[in-house]
């Protein structure tokens, strides 16, 4: 794997405290459970582990989650093993950004965040970063934005991490061609709205994100 297939713009990590912050139980991670979840993600995304690392993943799993379920935002390391997990997340977000979509970057503040990136004369200029760039909300941008997605029933939707803005199609062909159409409603208000700029980038904008369904993928 050399780059990350875009599922959603936002946090890819559940949110936590940062060092030094007041803890927040039940609502945000501590600094050590964050990082544990870094790393885990990483992992899920196709980084390998060293076996070192594995080693440390399953002692840091055993002290942040001896219960299960447990309240979060409560469970420290102590510093020697917080250190080690805190430079192995340094690692994995590092990996991370290395393989960030094209057009996009990865941020880590409080949690791990996909954001596009506001470069206009980049080779790739994501759907967001002209929303962001335009201005008043585009009737279309929603749309225009999404990705492409099979539920669980086998029908096809269009939509982000959260909802569906398009759909059931009956496949994945169907529910792109609705974000292309909503692409091209996009650019004529951005020309309506004067934004001829925004509208110029159309041609460099990514490939509609279709989720790849691995059990098709076995057959």
């Amino acid at each position: 794997m050399t780059a990350l297939t875009r599922w959603h713009v936002g946090p890819w990590t559940t949110r936590g405290t940062r060092p030094g912050e007041e803890f927040a139980p039940g609502r945000k991670r501590t600094p050590d459970e964050l990082n544990f979840d870094i790393v885990g993600l990483s992992r899920i995304a196709g980084r390998r582990q060293s076996l070192p690392e594995e080693m440390l993943m399953r002692r840091c799993q055993a002290a942040l989650r001896p219960t299960d379920p447990r309240l979060c935002g409560v469970q420290t390391l102590d510093p020697e093993l917080a250190a080690e997990l805190g430079e192995t997340a340094d690692r994995a977000f590092d990996w991370l950004t290395a393989r960030a979509p094209a057009g996009y970057h990865f941020v880590r503040t409080d949690a791990v965040e996909l954001v596009p990136a506001l470069d206009l004369d980049a080779d790739v200029v994501a759907v967001e970063t002209v929303l962001e760039l335009a201005g008043p909300k585009m009737p279309a941008g929603r749309l225009a934005a999404a990705h492409v997605r099979r539920s669980a029933a086998g029908d096809w939707y269009a939509g982000d991490a959260v909802c569906n803005w398009s759909g059931p199609h009956a496949d994945a062909d169907a529910a792109v061609a609705a974000v292309h159409q909503a692409r091209a409603e996009l650019i004529e208000q951005l020309r309506t709205a004067g934004r001829q700029d925004l509208a110029a980038t159309a041609d460099r904008w990514p490939v509609v994100p279709v989720e790849i369904v691995l059990a098709d993928s076995a057959q």
